[in-house]
């Protein structure tokens, strides 16, 4: 069994399908579906089940996963680790959620890149549990979660807070009103999500309509036209608000206050490119302080 196999393997898991696999990796078809055939004689046990759908893994594909995820990983950690110098620079892969992306990353990022700019800086946006487990997987060297981390093989760095309102259209004058509403949510794993559905059941709503969309944008929007309610920071929603096309409402105390936590591996090798980012976490919370005192006077 080598690494390319491995590699090979992985991305089949990670699409379902050896068309779309080949595709990412820019192989033939019949290359792909060789190596999977290969390992499979090799390991004796059927690695996917194929229907028509595509491809699933079986509870041996599954076992084997854990372990390519873990082999891929640090054998491209060690890579970074010898090719790593003093001086910042190489891939620096990081993750974060869409609302902390559009309000609290943006300045962060181009100070980070002015002072380093021989890091080849990316940014990959996904719901929080999607994003632990591209850390977990080594596909990301740190990410930005909306929930404090409790997990035994990553570590975390507090970040910033949000504080968290009900956002409906402007027409919905009260809390009692707005319950009522379908609710718009990103996928299951978002920690906004989770939140909303407790609110949700202490309202006495146990099977609210969900509305499930991909991006901040649309459940904005969707907010905006009076589709649904959803759960924001109330920062992402302040330019609405100020033009008169969103309302907040706010929801119980205990509930209000979310905090964003910076992700990183326990084991992972952390790079200059890393620990430079790291270093310029306490300018992101002091930013966020500012930000949160200047929203106070305004309110």
């Amino acid at each position: 069994m080598e690494s390319s196999d491995l590699r090979v393997f992985q991305m089949v898991a990670r699409e379902g399908s050896i068309t779309k696999a080949a595709a990412r990796l820019g192989y033939v078809q019949s290359n792909v579906t060789a190596k999977i055939q290969q390992l499979e004689a090799e390991l004796g046990n059927v690695l996917f089940h194929r229907h028509n759908r595509g491809m699933t893994l079986s509870s041996s594909g599954k076992m084997l996963l854990d372990y390519a995820n873990k082999i891929v990983g640090l054998l491209d950690e060690a890579t970074r680790a010898l090719s790593s110098s003093s001086e910042p620079s190489g891939p620096l892969a990081i993750g974060s959620t869409q609302t902390a992306a559009a309000v609290r990353l943006p300045k962060l990022l181009a100070s980070y890149y002015a002072q380093y700019p021989n890091v080849r800086l990316s940014l990959a946006t996904g719901h929080t549990q999607f994003l632990m487990d591209q850390v977990l997987h080594y596909e990301l060297d740190g990410a930005f979660i909306g929930c404090e981390c409790n997990h035994p093989e990553l570590s975390s760095l507090p970040a910033f807070e949000e504080e968290l309102v009900i956002a409906s259209t402007a027409s919905v004058i009260d809390i009692e009103h707005a319950s009522q509403k379908p609710i718009l949510v990103f996928t299951q794993g978002c920690s906004y999500r989770a939140v909303l559905e407790q609110w949700m059941k202490m309202m006495g709503l146990d099977q609210p309509v969900i509305m499930e969309l991909g991006t901040l944008e649309a459940i904005i929007g969707g907010v905006a036209a009076g589709l649904g309610i959803s759960l924001l920071p109330k920062k992402v929603i302040s330019k609405h608000v100020a033009e008169g096309m969103i309302a907040t409402h706010q929801i119980p105390e205990s509930m209000r206050l979310i905090k964003t936590e910076f992700i990183t591996r326990k084991d992972t090798y952390v790079t200059s490119a890393l620990q430079a980012f790291i270093d310029q976490l306490p300018k992101l919370e002091t930013v966020s302080t500012v930000m949160n005192n200047q929203e106070a006077l305004r309110s």
